[in-house]
């Protein structure tokens, strides 16, 4: 019989692509994840995963089986939330998916609220937008947290849509430059030939740094592209270069760096 404590770490493996990644999720090391994974297929009675030296995928096998596993946890999740509701107290676990910087916002406020319900549990994983909606349809996850740059999430039959706030990109620059003082006024113009640093292409708030500094006639090739705005946050501290970046990324705390507001009606 498939242990369903198993499936779920399958199902966690889908989604991370890793080993190391499904351990730092669930909490476990990176070997009792194999282990798991090892037992599973030896119930299975099939081989899940292809492993190499540096790698391990799901095979067509593994593939099928984390289908079947979302459909099976996605019908327990509903089978507790049903007899929670018909006990008047709410209880069970509540799985949230949060794109990375919602969730360092947002994680705070959700562990507060959740805890006048003792019954209840909290999950809090990160993912891209897309992907949280997609988890949302599919009944992995209850809610998502996602950025809409461009007004494109809307209801639908299966959706519920809720805004919680519009988010600004703002200026962020190193406690030494000038825009510190905050006597300075902003002028986007002025910025234009600053050592700029950004997301990757392709990566909606790049997208919106980009569409910002073309209405005012462009700026130099961003000459630093980093992954994560926490790490571009920590290198303006550092005084190499400039940024702009959504407000909600300032709710990691990071120190020494200036924040300015960009004038007019920002992206």
């Amino acid at each position: 019989m498939l242990d369903f404590r198993r499936l779920v770490v399958i199902c966690e493996f889908a989604r991370r692509g890793s080993i190391a990644a499904t351990a730092a999720s669930l909490g476990y090391s990176p070997s009792a994840v194999s282990q798991q994974l090892a037992t599973l297929e030896r119930e299975a009675g099939a081989a899940l995963l292809d492993r190499s030296a540096r790698s391990a995928e799901l095979t067509d096998a593994g593939r099928r089986l984390v289908e079947h596993a979302q459909r099976i946890l996605a019908m327990v999740e509903n089978a507790e939330s049903d007899l929670s509701a018909h006990q008047g107290t709410p209880s069970g676990r509540v799985t949230v998916t949060a794109f990375p910087t919602a969730a360092v916002a947002f994680a705070p406020a959700l562990a507060r609220s959740l805890r006048r319900h003792t019954a209840l549990t909290l999950r809090m994983g990160q993912g891209r937008s897309g992907r949280g909606m997609r988890e949302v349809r599919s009944g992995e996850v209850d809610i998502a947290l996602v950025d809409d740059w461009y007004g494109r999430v809307r209801e639908t039959d299966t959706l519920r849509v809720f805004p919680l706030l519009h988010d600004p990109l703002v200026l962020v620059v190193p406690r030494r430059h000038r825009l510190a003082s905050l006597d300075e006024p902003v002028d986007l113009r002025e910025l234009r030939d600053e050592p700029w640093m950004a997301t990757p292409d392709g990566e909606p708030s790049r997208l919106a740094v980009d569409r910002m500094l073309a209405d005012f006639g462009g700026a130099q090739p961003v000459p630093w592209e980093f992954e994560g705005l926490g790490t571009i946050l920590g290198l303006v501290a550092k005084g190499i270069g400039i940024a702009a970046v959504p407000a909600l990324a300032l709710a990691a705390g990071v120190r020494g760096i200036v924040v300015r507001e960009f004038p007019g009606d920002p992206v």
